[in-house]
C-alpha cells in the first residue's frame, strides 16, 4: 500500500471549510459531541415549553368554499369548525319511542364531551330520517377549526358512548376526526432504521462501520424532531409533516454518512491517518453532500410557489431536517470518526471480504457492469427510456380528489357510517354542500325564499333543506344534496353549475350565495393546486439546473439531469396511479378499492423527489468530474465513476427504499401513498436511470458532456464540488484495474 503524509502535501493549498471544521471537530471529539448533547436538550426544553400544536387548512385561498367557511364561523357559531357525524340504524326502525329515548339519552351524553359545542338532534329540524324509517343521521359540531385540533382522546370517549347503544340500535361516527382517532400508530421510524442497519452491516461488513451512519442520524433526527412542535408554534404545520421530515432525516442522513464512510475508507486505503482521512473525506466527498442537501432543500422551498400554508409547513419543517442532517454530517460524524476511525473495520461479520484493487476502491463486478453500458450505450438509452415511459403510463389515467371514509377500511366507525348513509338516503348525503347566502345590509331573509325550490329543479339535485337565518339576519344557510358521491365528478360538475349559472341566475338583489361545505372545499383544493402545479415544477427545476450548472460548470449535465429526474418522478407517479386503483397491487398495501390521488401528495412528492434524484445525480457526477480533471478522458470518466460509486449508490438507495417503505403500512392514506412514490421513485432512480442511463446518454454525448461557453465559466463562481483530490493522492495511483477479459470498445463516441 502506497504511503502518504497524514495531510495535504507541504506548499499545496489548505482544505476547504468542510475539511477545516472536519479536522476541528476530530480533534475537538469531546466537545462536539457535548455541543450535540446540550443541542438536544435546548430542543428537547424548546419542545416543552414552547411547542405549539399541528395544524393545517388544506382549503384554497380565496376560493368560493373559503368565503363559505369564513361565513360559517362568523354567523354561524358552531357550524363553521369541524363536525361529527351520527348515523342510528336499526332494522326495525328508529322512530319508536324506546330507540328515540335511547338515542337521545346518547346524544345527550356526548354532548357534555369536552369540545362539542352544538349538537344537531337527529331526530330535530336539521336532523333525517330515511324514508325506510330505518336510518337517522345528525351531527354533532366541534369547537376546532380543523381536524387534527380535536383530542383523540375526547374522539375516543364519544365513540365509546356509540358503543354503547342497546335495544337492536347501532350508532355510527363519521368524519376526518373520528377516521384519524382510529388510524393506529406504527413504529415506521423504528423499523425504517431496522433495514438500515442490516444494509449497512451487509454492505461494509463491519458493526463499526454500519454503526456510524445510524448514529450520525440518529442525532440529527433527535434534534429535528424536538423542534418540529417549537415549528408548529409560529406557523401553521400539519401533523403528517411529522412523517415526512422523520422519511427524509434519516433516509438523508444514513445515506450522505454512507457516502463520507465510504470515501473515508478509501483515503484509508490510500495511506492516510485517520484524522488526514476525515480531513479529505471531508474536502471531498463532503462537497457532494453539501450540494446534494442544497439541492434537497431549493426542491422544498419550490412548495412556497403553491400559496398554501400547510405547504409551507411541510416545506419548513423537511428543509430544518435536512440542514440539521447537513450539520451532523460536517461535525458530529468526523467526531465520532475520532474515536472509531482507526476500529472502524472491527467487529466484522463473517461474510465473504472483497479484495480491493490496488488502492482503487472499485469492485470488478461493477467495473464490468460500466464496461458493458459503454459498449451497448445505445441500446441502454434507448431501453431506459422505453421503461421510464411504459412505468409512467398508468398516471394517465389517475383520479384526483380527497380519500373519503369510503376509502376506510371495513369494520370502522367512519367507514360504517359512510355506508349506512349511503344505503339510507343515498350516496350524496355523505357529502352535502353548504350554502351560506350572504345579504347585504338592508335586505331581508326573504330575498332567498324562492331559492330552495328553484335549487330543487335542479337536475342531480336530490334535497334542499329549508332556509336557516342567522342570529342577526345577516346571512342565511341551506343545504343541497347531490344525488353523487362525494368523489364522483358529476358532483364536481354540480358545483361549476352552481356557481356559474344558477346561483347568478336566481340569488336576488343584494344577495351572494357562497357553495361550501367538505366536498366543495376538496374540490376547490383540487383546483387550486393544480393550477400551481406548473409553477412548483418549473421553478424547481430552473433553480435545480442552475445550481447543478455552477456545480460541474456544465450544461449537458444540468440538463441531462433535469430530465432523467422528471422521467423517474413521472415513472413513480405511474406507480402510485397503479396502486391507488385498487386492484392486485392496490391489495399488498392495504387499498381495496379504487381511490382518489389527494393533489397535494404528487406535488409534495416531487418536490422530495426531485432533491433526493439530484442527490445520487451529484454522487455520481462529481466522481465522474473528478476523474475528468485529472485525466481529460470522457469515456474512463464515466466508466471510473460509475464503477466507483455504483455501490455505494445501491447501498444509499437500499437504505432510502427500506426507509420509505417503513411507511407504506400507515393508516394515514397520504403517508402511505407518499411512502409508495418516494420509494419506488428511488429504487428507479438508482438503479434504472443513475446506474444506465445517465452513463449511457453521457457516453453518447462524448465531450460534450463538460462544455461550457467561456463566457458562462468566467462569470460563474468556483464551487470544486470534486474536491482537490491531488492534494491527497499519491502521484503513481493507478486510474482503474484492467479487465483484459472485457476490453473498452475500439471506438469512443466523441
Amino acid at each position: 500500500m502506497p504511503q502518504t503524509p497524514s495531510g495535504p502535501p507541504a506548499g499545496l493549498q489548505r482544505p476547504g471549510p468542510l475539511g477545516r471544521i472536519a479536522g476541528w471537530s476530530f480533534r475537538h471529539r469531546g466537545r462536539t459531541v457535548l455541543l450535540w448533547l446540550l443541542a438536544i436538550g435546548v430542543a428537547f426544553g424548546l419542545s416543552a415549553g414552547l411547542g405549539g400544536k399541528y395544524s393545517a387548512d388544506y382549503s384554497a385561498p380565496g376560493s368560493d368554499s373559503k368565503q363559505a367557511q369564513e361565513l360559517l364561523a362568523r354567523d354561524f357559531p358552531g357550524l363553521g369548525g369541524e363536525s361529527i357525524g351520527v348515523v342510528v340504524h336499526a332494522e326495525g326502525g328508529v322512530a319508536g319511542d324506546a330507540a328515540r329515548a335511547e338515542v337521545q339519552g346518547i346524544i345527550g351524553r356526548m354532548a357534555q364531551v369536552p369540545h362539542v359545542a352544538a349538537v344537531d338532534d337527529p331526530y330535530g329540524p336539521r336532523g333525517k330520517v330515511s324514508p325506510d324509517g330505518k336510518t337517522a343521521m345528525g351531527q354533532l359540531h366541534l369547537d376546532v377549526a380543523n381536524a387534527p385540533d380535536m383530542p383523540k382522546d375526547d374522539t375516543k370517549r364519544l365513540l365509546d358512548l356509540a358503543g354503547g347503544a342497546h335495544g337492536g340500535l347501532e350508532i355510527h361516527l363519521g368524519g376526518m376526526t373520528v377516521q384519524q382517532a382510529e388510524q393506529g400508530a406504527i413504529g415506521s421510524e423504528g423499523i425504517g432504521m431496522a433495514a438500515a442497519a442490516l444494509i449497512l452491516v451487509v454492505t461494509f461488513g463491519s458493526v463499526v462501520a454500519a454503526g456510524l451512519p445510524l448514529l450520525t442520524a440518529l442525532g440529527a433526527l433527535a434534534v429535528s424532531s424536538l423542534l418540529l412542535p417549537v415549528l408548529a408554534a409560529v406557523m401553521p404545520v400539519p401533523d403528517w409533516s411529522t412523517s415526512l421530515a422523520a422519511m427524509l432525516g434519516i433516509g438523508v442522513g444514513i445515506d450522505y454518512a454512507l457516502l463520507l464512510v465510504t470515501r473515508y475508507r478509501e483515503w484509508r486505503s490510500e495511506g492516510l491517518e485517520p484524522e488526514a482521512a476525515t480531513v479529505a473525506a471531508l474536502d471531498t466527498a463532503g462537497r457532494a453532500v453539501v450540494v446534494a442537501g442544497l439541492t434537497v432543500v431549493v426542491s422544498m422551498l419550490g412548495l412556497f410557489a403553491m400559496g398554501l400554508s400547510f405547504m409551507r409547513g411541510a416545506a419548513v419543517s423537511a428543509v430544518l431536517s435536512v440542514l440539521i442532517v447537513l450539520a451532523a454530517s460536517a461535525t458530529l460524524f468526523p467526531a465520532m470518526l475520532g474515536w472509531l476511525g482507526r476500529h472502524i473495520e472491527r467487529l466484522r461479520l463473517p461474510l465473504p471480504r472483497r479484495r480491493p484493487d490496488a488502492g482503487v476502491a472499485v469492485g470488478a463486478g461493477w467495473l464490468r457492469w460500466s464496461r458493458l453500458v459503454e459498449r451497448y450505450r445505445v441500446l441502454g438509452a434507448v431501453a431506459g427510456v422505453a421503461v421510464l415511459v411504459a412505468l409512467a403510463a398508468p398516471f394517465l389515467g389517475v383520479r384526483f380528489g380527497f380519500p373519503d371514509a369510503g376509502n376506510d377500511p371495513a369494520g370502522r366507525s367512519n367507514r360504517q357510517a359512510y355506508d349506512t348513509v349511503a344505503a339510507g338516503f343515498g350516496p350524496g348525503s355523505n357529502g352535502p354542500l353548504l350554502l351560506v347566502a350572504e345579504l347585504a345590509p338592508g335586505t331581508g331573509p326573504d330575498a332567498v325564499a324562492g331559492l330552495p325550490a328553484a335549487l330543487g329543479k335542479v337536475a342531480h339535485v336530490v334535497a334542499v333543506t329549508p332556509p336557516v337565518p342567522s342570529a342577526d339576519g345577516r346571512a342565511v344557510l341551506l343545504t343541497v344534496v347531490p344525488d353523487s358521491g362525494p368523489q364522483s365528478s358529476a358532483t364536481g360538475k354540480l358545483v361549476r353549475e352552481l356557481r356559474d349559472h344558477v346561483l347568478p341566475e336566481v340569488a336576488g338583489t343584494g344577495v351572494r350565495v357562497h357553495v361550501g361545505g367538505a366536498t366543495a372545499a376538496a374540490i376547490d383544493s383540487t383546483a387550486n393546486i393544480s393550477r400551481r402545479i406548473p409553477l412548483l415544477v418549473g421553478g424547481v427545476v430552473t433553480v435545480s439546473m442552475l445550481l447543478l450548472v455552477v456545480a460541474f460548470r456544465s450544461l449537458a449535465v444540468a440538463l441531462k439531469a433535469a430530465v432523467m429526474n422528471l422521467l423517474s418522478v413521472g415513472a413513480s407517479y405511474g406507480v402510485v396511479a397503479l396502486v391507488l386503483e385498487g386492484g392486485w397491487a392496490g391489495k399488498l398495501i392495504g387499498i381495496d378499492n379504487p381511490t382518489p390521488l389527494p393533489a397535494f401528495v404528487p406535488v409534495l412528492t416531487f418536490a422530495v423527489l426531485f432533491g433526493l434524484s439530484m442527490d445520487y445525480e451529484v454522487f455520481l457526477v462529481s466522481r465522474m468530474r473528478e476523474a475528468w480533471l485529472r485525466t481529460g478522458d470522457n469515456a474512463e470518466s464515466i466508466v471510473g465513476g460509475l464503477a466507483g460509486t455504483a455501490r455505494v449508490i445501491t447501498a444509499a438507495a437500499a437504505i432510502m427504499v427500506a426507509v420509505f417503505a417503513a411507511f407504506v403500512p400507515s393508516p394515514d392514506l397520504p403517508i402511505k401513498v407518499i411512502g409508495v412514490g418516494m420509494g419506488s421513485a428511488i429504487l428507479i432512480d438508482a438503479t434504472l436511470v443513475r446506474l444506465l442511463l445517465v452513463p449511457a446518454v453521457m457516453h453518447l454525448l462524448g465531450r460534450g458532456n463538460w462544455w461550457l461557453p467561456a463566457w458562462l465559466d468566467r462569470r460563474l463562481p468556483q464551487l470544486h464540488v470534486e474536491g482537490h483530490t491531488e492534494f491527497y493522492l499519491p502521484a503513481d495511483r493507478p486510474e482503474l484495474p484492467e479487465l483484459p477479459e472485457q476490453p473498452r470498445p475500439a471506438a469512443t463516441v466523441a
